[in-house]
């Protein structure tokens, strides 16, 4: 088809037109960012900038230790904060990196696209003059096969795209590497747009649960939260839930054989109704799922002051590491020895005992660490203090341990130390008491929403897909030429038709002689075959 162009032809010895530089500087740098090259160093530095979030407390997992960042590092902490050290996943150069990647990865995938589609819908190529000189080559006399349209549908039962053109028939495969390929980048963008999706949209909040207690899913009951920029508080799905139970089994030798936690779940429709989860089984509450993040003991302790008040407090235990459930933590009692004639609380009369619960504590010292997870010879080992705890200064601190401030500057005294087995008291000297009547567990529960955890799930599946076709695939092509036999060669058959065939792959591939070899028998049926012959 010829076509006329209108357009009015340059005069000779006209200077030739020169595109506008910013137009240049921008192709250039688009086909720079798009480049596979860019890509893979982008990936590098998102692997890189990701590194501070594992290396540095963040506010969105523990604020609390962030606190205690700050407090340890006054000249440090404030730096990095300044450069978004604490919240790396939101900071403006992570999401500057992150966006590019998402650009690059888009920038490069659409022309590999097209271009991929563009060869799926062409024909395979004309087979070149000599065959002979391809790394596979045979020459067959009187093969089963002498028609083209009959070597076709050979190789058409074996998956080959064919084509026919007279007596020439083309034949290519292995278009799977390249779809691979594209599946593969793809599905990098998918996990992004997940990671995006999943950032904006979903919320996580973690909180320490004791047995018989309720949980309601506000975010001012949790002890740490992060809603995502498009959430509000308004949005998190409504329900509640009570501990009645939780078991934990281990084998002899102390590892753990099974955690089962049982609530009770209110969804404020009017009824209740039981569950259980476990580790690998969360709970589904609608949009949200309920993760059994760990579990511990609260020792139950009563403490009866010098006036004869009493109050009995079960406090949380946390977990040192250790394989066997050693823990520590604070029985703080800030409102003991109030003065029942004057009512009035006096602030360096406030007790608190810190220390460990062991539940299997060794028959003979040092009271250190316990011997199993479980509780076969439960006892807590304290230390009490008596005087200010520091709790009416409006200072947040953390309810599992003492302000040590308070004990350094002599506000706090160290007052005695002691074992206590379930049921045994401790008379202090002052004439109070302290009484271990046991303990109640406890669970960790982390309740989350990820509305891009579906996509990227999938998206991973398809990645590892896209990467294995990617490497096992490969792109061969193979043609056979029906040519009337010479009959000066001296062949048995002079007169008849002979079958050339070649076959070249486009990257290297060790199994390719063998399943040339496959075809050139299919084609061959009956007949011989003069390999490298011309």
């Amino acid at each position: 088809m010829t076509t006329v162009d209108d357009r009015p032809a340059a005069p000779a010895g006209a200077p030739r037109r020169r595109p506008h530089p910013v137009l240049g500087l921008l192709r250039n740098s688009w086909r720079q960012l798009t480049s596979m090259r860019t890509a893979l160093v982008l990936l590098f530095l998102l692997a890189v900038a990701a590194i501070p979030g594992s290396v540095l407390p963040q506010r969105g997992v523990n604020p609390e230790q962030v606190d205690r960042y700050f407090r340890d590092h006054p000249d440090l902490a404030p730096q990095l904060d300044r450069i978004g050290g604490f919240e790396v996943f939101g900071s403006v150069w992570f999401s500057a990196i992150y966006l590019l990647l998402f650009t690059s990865l888009v920038g490069c995938i659409l022309p590999r696209m097209r271009d991929h589609l563009r060869a799926l819908r062409s024909r395979p190529p004309v087979a070149p003059k000599r065959l002979e000189r391809l790394p596979q080559h045979a020459v067959l006399e009187a093969p089963a096969a002498t028609d083209p349209a009959a070597i076709a549908a050979v190789l058409r039962r074996r998956r080959w795209r064919v084509e026919v053109r007279g007596n020439e028939v083309s034949a290519e495969k292995g278009y799977l590497k390249e779809t691979g390929n594209l599946l593969f980048h793809t599905s990098l963008v998918a996990v992004l747009l997940g990671v995006a999706l999943g950032s904006w949209y979903g919320w996580h909040g973690n909180r320490l649960l004791v047995a018989g207690e309720e949980f309601c899913n506000t975010r001012q009951q949790y002890a740490e939260a992060s809603l995502g920029p498009r959430v509000d508080s308004n949005d998190l799905p409504r329900f509640c839930l009570t501990l009645d139970d939780f078991d934990a089994r281990f084998f002899p030798s102390g590892q753990p054989e099974s955690y089962r936690a049982t609530v009770t779940v209110d969804e404020l429709t009017g009824s209740t109704r039981p569950a259980a989860f476990s580790v690998n089984s969360p709970l589904r509450l609608g949009s949200a799922n309920v993760y059994l993040l760990g579990h511990g003991y609260a020792p139950i302790l009563k403490y009866t002051d010098r006036y004869g008040r009493s109050q009995t407090s079960a406090v949380p235990f946390l977990t040192t590491g250790d394989a066997n459930l050693t823990s520590e933590g604070v029985a703080a009692f800030p409102d003991a020895n109030v003065d029942p004639a004057t009512g009035k609380r006096d602030s360096t009369q406030q007790v608190a005992f810190e220390g460990l619960y062991l539940p299997t504590a060794p028959e003979a010292p040092p009271f250190v660490s316990s011997r199993f997870p479980t509780e076969r010879n439960p006892a807590v080992v304290l230390v009490a203090y008596r005087g200010n705890l520091g709790l009416d200064a409006g200072i947040p601190g953390s309810i599992y341990q003492l302000d040590q401030r308070q004990v350094s500057n002599g506000k706090l005294r160290q007052i005695g130390d002691k074992k206590l087995g379930v049921g045994e008291k401790w008379t202090l000297d002052d004439g109070s008491t302290l009484e271990f009547l046991g303990t109640k567990p406890y669970i960790t529960l982390s309740v989350r929403h990820d509305p891009g955890q579906t996509l990227m799930l999938g998206a991973c599946v398809v990645l590892l897909a896209g990467l294995m076709a990617s490497l096992f695939a490969r792109r061969r092509r193979v043609w056979f030429r029906v040519v009337p036999a010479d009959p000066g060669s001296g062949s048995p058959t002079s007169g008849s038709s002979l079958v050339r065939a070649g076959g070249l792959s486009r990257t290297e591939h060790p199994g390719f002689a063998d399943e040339f070899a496959q075809l050139v028998a299919a084609v061959r049926g009956d007949g011989r075959t003069r390999e490298g012959v011309e």
